[in-house]
């Protein structure tokens, strides 16, 4: 007796290209998800990191920056203050551990993709072996045939 073949979802959202860890996940996407999160990360660090810019942009006023015009205990105060600010903020740590955890569903669909374990995402938190891993899973081709995580790329078994 033969199974029923098993129902797939080939056209999953945005929601699971960022956050889910089942499937499959094809180049493209990958590196389009992999820009998003770089943006937000870059917008997040813009929000918290801009009142310390501010403050050292007004301590110079109109002048440009020149080893005459830099006051380095000025700025090293400025930096002591926001750096408190920073860290008496709970929010600035919880924000950038989501941000962590975006790309890891990637990279396990992205494994998935070109037949691996999604176990080996976990290299991602080694430090230069986990930018390494990043650029190769985004050149590394697509299994053509169906494997056990979906049938094609950017698809999951239901």
């Amino acid at each position: 007796m033969s199974t029923p073949p098993r129902d797939a979802n080939i056209a999953p959202g945005p929601v699971w290209a960022l956050l889910s860890p089942l499937g499959r996940m094809g180049r493209e996407p990958y590196w389009l998800c992999f820009a998003f999160i770089l943006v937000l990360t870059g917008i997040v660090i813009n929000y918290w990191f801009s009142p310390m810019l501010d403050a050292f942009s007004a301590s110079l006023g109109s002048q440009a920056v020149t080893p005459d015009t830099l006051d380095p205990e000025a700025l090293r105060l400025e930096i002591a203050m926001n750096a408190e600010q920073l860290q008496s903020n709970p929010m600035f740590a919880i924000t950038f551990f989501v941000l962590e955890l975006l790309p890891l569903g990637m990279l396990i669909k992205r494994l998935h993709d070109i037949g691996h374990s999604g176990f080996f995402a976990l290299l991602i938190f080694v430090p230069v072996l986990g930018f390494i891993m990043l650029i190769f899973l985004g050149f590394a081709p697509s299994q053509a045939q169906p494997n056990r995580h979906g049938p094609l790329p950017n698809s999951f078994w239901r």
